[in-house]
């Protein structure tokens, strides 16, 4: 059975669900969450079937619920994941379910504020014995933070609907947690079984780059957070207002061309705008979640990132190259930047150049930059036999577009 057709089932056959028989505990936070009026793509592996069912069993759903999956088969897993991950069952599995799921809601719900990703990945009991634990690993992202419970069952305490039970409660109460209200429905656990909490706090790497107590950070693609460690070697850096398929395209053909990873860097400073606020930041850098990894910097110009990211390759724009080449952004003196340029160099930085069409209908790549021939070898040019693909965001913005998902 496929996703869209196990969620066509529980849509239009709730009878197969004993809602009559639910705790008056589950529905009074089920109705809670209903009210609060949060949007939420649950995505459910192996167990927490059961939370769907309250969810839908309540009245209201409808406001809180986008789109429910439930990806059994290894091929629709993989095919939601992006990717096939080491193990299904796994704190960074759930942490990707997780943050697919959130960026699915961004796209179902777009320029809404309080959208969650919520997963869970389980290996519980079955009609065959199984040799490693039984356990579930929940997740749930939000722009502001990711939060991870990890649940190992004790064996052989209870049936496979008492397991089920458990999960279930769990993701009812991480959702509840992650719609910010202190009511949680009670979960029976007992002396053999642990319950481990998680938190990632986004806000927090931000606050301390705005108090630049550090340089900068990066999360990953499963929410890990690192701050001022080793430079990536491929960095596209933007606004990303939004981020859109021209951004990834070009990180793509990149990573290509050079056989490396490609991250992303999102400047809270810019060179030709007010900092960004934080809630701002979160969003936009929310726009990564489960897919890249994104770094974060004050940095408003290369010889910035340079200092910050020595032997980085950044991925630009033509438009961008104009403005690296352009005397404006270093005090409107030819002398500062090439000693701008000069310091790149020596840092080991280099630039990637896309072509892209200007206002007039002309496209134009990195050759027709004028390049003085001293610094031609630290710009690169990325063919446009590879690459061609005009998107503007300000067009997107103007337009309403949803950017990429």
């Amino acid at each position: 059975m496929g996703i869209k057709s196990a969620f066509f089932l529980a849509i239009n056959f709730p009878n197969c669900y004993n809602f009559a028989a639910m705790d008056p505990e589950i529905h009074q936070l089920v109705q809670t969450i209903h009210d609060c009026r949060s949007k939420l793509v649950l995505v459910a592996a192996g167990a927490g079937t059961q939370a769907l069912s309250d969810l839908l069993g309540v009245a209201g759903a409808t406001r809180t619920l986008l789109e429910a999956l439930i990806p059994y088969s290894e091929a629709a897993f993989n095919e939601f994941l992006g990717q096939k991950p080491p193990q299904y069952v796994a704190d960074e599995t759930a942490r990707l379910l997780a943050g697919r799921a959130f960026t699915r809601a961004r796209w179902l719900n777009p320029g809404g504020q309080r959208v969650i990703g919520l997963a869970c990945t389980a290996t519980i009991i079955t009609d065959r014995p199984k040799r490693g634990q039984h356990r579930a690993h929940i997740a749930t992202w939000q722009p502001s933070r990711l939060i991870c419970h990890r649940i190992q069952l004790h064996k052989g305490t209870r049936d496979r609907a008492g397991e089920e039970d458990i999960v279930s409660r769990i993701l009812l109460n991480s959702l509840a947690q992650a719609c910010g209200f202190q009511q949680r429905v009670p979960v029976p656990l007992t002396a053999g079984d642990a319950l481990i909490v998680n938190v990632t706090d986004f806000r927090q790497l931000i606050e301390q780059l705005q108090r630049t107590e550090i340089k900068y950070f990066s999360i990953s693609d499963n929410g890990h957070t690192v701050s001022d460690q080793s430079p990536p070697e491929l960095l596209l850096s933007g606004a990303f207002n939004p981020l859109h398929d021209g951004h990834l395209e070009m990180a793509r053909v990149a990573g290509q061309l050079h056989g490396k990873e490609v991250a992303f860097e999102l400047a809270v400073d810019n060179a030709d705008k007010t900092p960004l606020e934080k809630s701002v930041s979160l969003q936009r850098i929310s726009q990564f979640a489960g897919r890249y990894t994104i770094f974060a910097s004050n940095a408003p110009t290369f010889i910035a990132k340079a200092r910050l990211y020595p032997g980085t390759t950044f991925i630009v724009g033509y438009d961008t190259a104009v403005r690296i080449l352009h005397p404006r952004y270093y005090g409107n003196s030819v002398e500062n930047l090439e000693t701008a340029l000069d310091e790149i160099i020596t840092r080991g930085c280099h630039f990637l150049v896309a072509g892209r069409t200007g206002e007039d209908g002309v496209f134009r790549r990195a050759r027709d930059l004028g390049i003085p021939a001293k610094y031609r070898d630290l710009f690169e040019r990325i063919p446009s036999s590879l690459f061609r693909k005009d998107i503007s965001s300000s067009e997107l913005r103007r337009t309403g577009g949803k950017g990429s998902r």
